[in-house]
């Protein structure tokens, strides 16, 4: 998702590696891991600038966290947030993306976590910063049950 200049069949490698990826956690994880496959999802949409997948699949991570609070992490349901956002960013989605900044903000104050919410707010530092890209993955966020 970092490389800066892709190919076309990385592009497909990328997308298709998300949805092994999310399709392996629907087999064996938890709703939490499902969440997290979303969040990958979105945001690899995002990256290749295709608003309605990236869209759908940052409402899908968002279903998963407020359908299941017990078994979410206390940064998930901020990253959910998190991908809406950036999935608003897009040029089709951008006036929509004012209606979620305040609530981003309630919920990274809940992060317990000094690591986990020094990571959410770095990220969504680059809400401003830097359109449509990240500085980091959060992989190894993604495969913890």
């Amino acid at each position: 998702m970092e490389t800066a200049e892709r190919t076309e069949e990385q592009d497909d490698e990328l997308i298709n590696t998300a949805h092994a990826s999310a399709y392996h956690w629907t087999q064996v994880g938890t709703p939490a891991n499902r969440a997290r496959s979303e969040w990958q999802l979105s945001r690899a949409y995002t990256v290749l600038d295709r608003p309605e997948p990236a869209l759908h699949h940052a409402r899908r991570c968002l279903a998963y966290c407020e359908e299941n609070p017990e078994a979410i992490e206390d940064w998930d349901l901020p990253y959910a947030h998190e991908a809406l956002a950036r999935a608003m960013r897009l040029p089709a989605r951008r006036t929509l993306r004012g209606a979620t900044r305040r609530r981003r903000a309630e919920l990274a104050a809940g992060v317990t976590g000094a690591e986990d919410r020094e990571h959410l707010e770095a990220d969504l530092g680059t809400l401003l910063a830097v359109p449509r890209t990240a500085p980091r993955l959060r992989t190894a966020r993604s495969a913890r049950g």
